[in-house]
């Protein structure tokens, strides 16, 4: 079962957290400080830890720096009220693995953790590279070739999703549940739409398609080029 540790100093919000976790299969623990959440990250072995900013003790990202200095590699999602873009720049380099802005939604927040714990071993990365294609993850910069990619943030997501998955058949459902939140079966074309429009940005006539479907299952991102 997926072990999470939740390193919040808010009472409510915590049980709030663990309630909606564990009622999805989540094995959930809570810290209520900075200083206990390090020793317990470091003692135990989670699939994903779960860290407010602003912690007494000692703040969510020096907590975060620590594990990264210690060489412990666990994803850690930051929650945050801070929302503006350098915020979440500074989360990401802190060492963070995605970064989600208080107030939220507890469904956003599972299918979030979920996809964390679906990601490749070596997933924390800032820059993804396959093929000519290069994907800056703090600085949301696209390129194909050295020409820049005009995305929009879903097909951004898309695309990051694809290209941890190099060579890897991806269905529609994954993309449903870890990029946009659905976690149940729903009659939509909306992926096929948003991979309309990132294949177009991406794959324009003259060169070679980096993505591919793969009929009746979904779709498929070669380092072709």
């Amino acid at each position: 079962m997926t072990a999470i540790l939740v390193i919040e100093d808010h009472a409510d919000t915590a049980a709030e957290i663990r309630t909606e976790l564990t009622r999805h299969g989540f094995i959930v623990e809570c810290a209520a400080d900075g200083v206990t959440g390090l020793a317990r990250a470091i003692a135990g072995r989670w699939d994903v830890i779960v860290v407010d900013r602003m912690l007494p003790g000692q703040d969510g990202l020096t907590l975060i720096r620590k594990l990264r200095a210690r060489g412990v590699t666990t994803p850690a999602l930051v929650l945050s009220a801070l929302d503006q873009v350098g915020d979440r720049i500074t989360g990401l380099r802190a060492g963070g693995d995605d970064y989600l802005v208080k107030p939220f939604a507890l469904g956003e927040l599972t299918a979030r953790l979920e996809a964390l714990v679906r990601r490749p071993a070596g997933g924390h990365q800032t820059v993804l590279r396959v093929g000519s294609v290069e994907l800056d993850l703090i600085a949301r910069r696209a390129t194909r070739g050295g020409r820049l990619l005009e995305l929009l943030a879903r097909e951004f997501q898309l695309l990051e999703y694809l290209m941890r998955r190099e060579g890897q058949v991806v269905t529609r459902q994954m993309l449903l549940e870890d990029v946009f939140g659905y976690r149940f079966e729903l009659k939509t074309n909306l992926v096929d739409v948003h991979m309309g429009r990132l294949r177009r940005k991406l794959d324009p006539p003259g060169e070679p398609p980096l993505i591919a479907t793969v009929r009746g299952l979904g779709f498929i991102l070669h380092a072709s080029a």
